[in-house]
């Protein structure tokens, strides 16, 4: 299993979770993974902290080192012979190491489909080139790579399962007497927003200026808030680092469960475009999500890519459900009127929450079989080690 970031982490963390329980235990897993891989067993090549860098101008620095990963990562796959091989999203890193697995083996399932429906649809040919099976997150997504010869299964998307079970753990908490604001000492009558400025390093240095920014308009506004801030291993030191400048008291959240309990407590977010953005729709939160990339980097996207939304939330319903704010948008100007209509606007947040409960219908909440065994299932199919799911 190879992921590369923390979202590939989470992934591959559930994914491990079923394939334990598809095989009654007869499973043994080696690759690169994060803490939660690791949790689940795995001892990782090399830190993903390595591969966690995004856009063109960002990732030239850093291109010598991150080739010897990628070279260091294709060797150690291929001395090792897996019954198969499970590359978790992160294209720039997992694509490469594919590439370099010539004459190899085994069989090649990647995880997480390229957004060929958004822009460079040429990637699903290449995609057909380097693997055996892809594991789709959206429903419209198989389509777009079974036309070129690519077997593809819907497994539907794991913010699903996850916000299920932080729904489920949050209830039997509450009935203790033991809720999030009580475990964190959260006053119960604070007003809670989720702060998520990203899962990268460039990512926060970016945007949490801007949302501390927007954060200062909204207390001149005379909203009193309590932040709570679900990070992640590559980005939890900024994140400290950057407290005493907010103006408001936070409370610094660095565990899965803790990050969706975060969701599902908050009346409203502030989030970087992503798949934040699409967990806090599925938690019914009102959220607002912001980008900003470096502006050659923007540049070189706007000529690629197709489609009007960013947010998956937006994406999925075909309009604007959560309000976005990119590149020159992403101002704090800009941003605090629609954080402060959340905020204050009960009728807003709830056309919100109704689109997005549109979204949880259209990504299969309601299946029996979570996205983690389906796709396990796919994966254990592809080894030839079970037969196809029905």
């Amino acid at each position: 299993m190879l992921a590369g970031e923390p979202s590939g982490d989470v992934l591959g963390a559930s994914l491990m979770r079923a394939l334990r329980a598809e095989t009654g235990g007869s499973v043994e897993f080696i690759g690169t993974g994060g803490a939660l891989m690791e949790a689940e067993g795995l001892h990782s090549l090399f830190p993903i902290a390595d591969m966690a860098v995004m856009g063109l101008v960002e990732l030239l620095p850093k291109a010598r080192f991150l080739l010897s990963r990628i070279d260091q990562a294709a060797k150690f796959v291929l001395q090792e012979t897996p019954d198969v091989l499970v590359t978790i999203d992160s294209p720039g890193y997992t694509k490469r190491v594919m590439q370099r697995l010539a004459g190899r083996q085994f069989p090649i399932v990647h995880y997480v489909a390229p957004t060929v429906w958004a822009w460079r649809p040429g990637r699903a040919r290449r995609l057909a080139q380097l693997c055996n099976h892809l594991l789709a997150l959206l429903p419209f997504e198989p389509a777009y790579f079974e036309v070129v010869g690519l077997p593809a299964t819907f497994v539907g998307h794991p913010a699903v399962e996850a916000l299920a079970a932080a729904r489920k753990a949050e209830a039997e908490a509450e009935v203790a007497g033991e809720g999030f604001r009580q475990g964190h000492g959260i006053a119960t009558d604070a007003c809670l927003l989720a702060l998520m400025p990203g899962s990268r390093r460039g990512e926060v240095k970016t945007l949490l200026p801007v949302f501390t920014e927007t954060l200062q308009r909204v207390k001149s506004a005379g909203i009193s808030l309590h932040l709570v801030i679900p990070t992640v291993e590559t980005v939890s030191a900024m994140v400290n680092e950057a407290l005493p400048s907010l103006p408001f008291p936070a409370t610094v959240l660095e565990t899965a469960p803790e990050r969706y309990a975060a969701m599902l407590a908050a009346e409203v977010a502030l989030a970087a475009s992503g798949t934040a953005t699409l967990e806090l729709g599925l938690a019914s939160t009102p959220t607002v999500l912001a980008y900003r990339v470096n502006p050659i980097t923007a540049a070189v996207m706007r000529r690629l890519i197709k489609i009007p939304y960013v947010g998956l939330v937006n994406i999925l319903q075909r309009r604007v459900v959560m309000p976005e704010f990119l590149q020159q948008d992403c101002t704090a100007d800009k941003i605090a009127p629609a954080l402060l209509q959340l905020l204050t606007d009960p009728a807003a947040r709830q056309r919100q929450i109704d689109g997005c409960a549109a979204v949880a219908a259209q990504l299969g909440a309601d299946d029996p079989v979570s996205p983690a065994h389906r796709a396990a299932r796919a994966v254990l199919a592809a080894a030839k080690r079970l037969p196809p799911a029905a």
